[in-house]
């Protein structure tokens, strides 16, 4: 089971959701871009994820910043 990251403390999903509406991408473009990078996630997952209330695995991240060409750094300030 993959680790999970926590988002207390650290809006991450927000983080998220600011960076892919700056890029003019839409949760299910990034979802199925993720998908051809193999990560396994769907628009419910990433909806949740962007609002908090899930965790997010670390593979999710990296998916995620790679699609969005951005930075860990960006992803959890």
């Amino acid at each position: 089971m993959e680790q999970k990251i926590k988002q207390a403390g650290i809006d991450i999903g927000g983080n998220i959701r600011r960076i892919r509406l700056d890029a003019g991408i839409g949760q299910t473009e990034l979802v199925r871009m993720l998908q051809l990078h193999g990560i396994d996630m769907t628009r419910e997952t990433l909806v949740k994820i962007e609002r908090g209330i899930q965790h997010i695995t670390g593979s999710q991240l990296r998916g995620i910043r790679d699609c969005l060409d951005t930075t860990y750094d960006d992803l959890l300030r």
